[in-house]
């Protein structure tokens, strides 16, 4: 499974690595400790790269869905 954020040319690079750490379920205390920043400027970075208008995709290949066979 890959992520894909489209429209990330717009994010600042904290904002990609709040949105791609909150992306994937981590919480804002836990990035906030990642990242060295408090809870409320993970929160701030989240809602200002919505406001941007980013966009997840998630790739799952059809083999991990049971609809192709894996090649490998």
């Amino acid at each position: 499974m890959k992520m894909e954020i489209r429209g990330v040319e717009k994010l600042s690079f904290r904002e990609r690595q709040v949105v791609a750490l909150k992306e994937t379920g981590n919480s804002n205390e836990t990035i906030a400790k990642k990242l060295g920043l408090s809870p409320s400027t993970v929160a701030t970075l989240y809602n200002r790269a919505r406001g941007k208008g980013y966009e997840v995709v998630i790739v799952v290949p059809g083999a991990v869905l049971g609809l192709v066979e894996d090649d490998e």
